[in-house]
């Protein structure tokens, strides 16, 4: 069974991210999870921090010479900024005078850094963070809560990908389709083929009118002093028919696909396939007709996303997660001084305007992890070749199955 977790604070030494399950075989270099995460730093609308603050990879366990091994998977992301906050990050107790000394330098910042934050942000974790697990300072929330965190999930999702690519040939392409009050246009889906382009530009969107609304709505947002929400779609390709189950709500798909979605920081909405445009129409419209094309089955749309009764059917499976504003806002937003009960402005601290692209990136991850671990549980094997097996006398059963059907035609 594919699990994962990960470990660590957004100013700490290093993010861990750890995943067990993995089958022997799979292609994993410490260059593939580099790419991945320069991916996440990309974007129209990111702040100063993606540019000084740098990923620093390394694998500690479960792969040799560029292969897993079938051991548990260990990386460590390296904060390269870390010296900066070794003092108000260390682990151990820290007297107050040594807080002062930045680098080997006295510096009054350090002593900013370690005030107790007591203004929680609206719309982040702070404030029942720090009443639920009895803090008196938000930074012991803010840390674990930031997005910082995502930084590993996309390391795993780069292996996840990895699996999926060499166990079924399946591909997971993430987008943006929105940003603000803009939209891309037209219901044309981004292959593998387009990652390349789809790398290039400033939004993650092929659509070019698109692309310059989009990085209207950001510049308008930050002239603002303010921060801009939007959505990200991503499409799985070539996901076999079984993968997921209907005999156990806790292994649908579509249901780990939500959670998993809704897992990203300021995820607030998730639709597989027409998701809510599905709920404004009849039941004639709403669903995917079955017919014939040749000896293999043939869907007349793909309104149900890939996934009928838990399990992919053969088709695309395809997810959107739509995303709040940030919730760092510039123009400081009401709070309470939970020190003073004082009514007052939230602190601030340096954000970006938009984590659409980024957001896409890390949905792609996502998605890879939760198909990664389905297939794996349908087609498992302790190595990546014994899986593919299990997943192509699976097809052959399937083509056989269909043929016997034509013939009654």
């Amino acid at each position: 069974m594919l699990s994962w977790q990960t470990a660590g604070e957004s100013h700490g030494k290093a993010l861990v991210a750890m995943m067990e399950g993995v089958p022997a075989g799979v292609s994993v270099t410490t260059s593939l999870i580099k790419e991945a995460l320069a991916e996440r730093r990309q974007g129209h609308g990111r702040g100063a921090r993606q540019k000084f603050e740098q990923d620093e990879v390394e694998i500690l366990t479960g792969v040799r010479h560029g292969c897993t091994t079938g051991g548990p998977i260990s990386i460590v992301i390296g904060n390269s900024e870390w010296p900066k906050w070794e003092k108000v990050m260390s682990p151990d107790p820290v007297e107050e005078a040594e807080l002062l000394v930045d680098a080997g330098k006295g510096d009054p910042r350090e002593m900013g850094r370690n005030r107790p934050l007591t203004r929680p942000r609206p719309g982040h974790a702070d404030l029942t963070g720090m009443l639920s697990y009895r803090f008196g300072d938000a930074r012991n929330v803010l840390e674990r809560a930031s997005a910082r965190e995502t930084a590993a999930r996309v390391a795993l999702g780069a292996i996840a990908k990895q699996i999926l690519r060499e166990a079924a040939d399946i591909v997971v392409v993430g987008h943006v389709v929105s940003i603000g009050g803009a939209q891309a246009a037209g219901d044309v889906l981004p292959t593998g083929e387009d990652l390349p382009a789809l790398r290039k530009t400033q939004t993650r969107t092929l659509d070019q009118e698109a692309e310059a609304a989009f990085i209207a709505e950001i510049d308008a947002a930050k002239q603002a002093g303010d921060t801009v929400g939007g959505t990200a779609e991503v499409i799985a390709w070539n996901v076999p028919l079984g993968v997921g189950t209907h005999v156990d709500s806790a292994r649908k798909l579509d249901a780990k696909l939500a959670g998993a979605l809704m897992s990203i920081q300021s995820a607030k909405a998730v639709e597989i396939g027409a998701g809510l445009a599905s709920s404004r129409t009849w039941g004639s419209e709403a669903h995917d007709e079955i017919g014939w094309r040749g000896r293999s089955l043939q869907r007349a749309s793909n309104r149900a996303g890939g996934i009928e009764g838990g399990a992919s059917n053969g088709e695309a499976i395809v997810a959107r997660v739509s995303f709040k504003p940030i919730s760092t806002v510039p123009r400081a937003l009401a709070t309470i001084d939970l020190a003073t009960g004082e009514e007052v402005r939230a602190f601030h601290q340096r954000s970006d305007t938009s984590q659409i692209v980024p957001g896409a990136v890390i949905a792609e991850a996502m998605v890879a992890l939760v198909v990664a671990e389905a297939l794996l549980e349908r087609f498992g094997g302790h190595s990546i070749e014994e899986v593919r097996s299990q997943r192509l006398l699976q097809d052959q059963y399937v083509i056989e199955r269909l043929k016997l059907s034509g013939r009654k035609k």
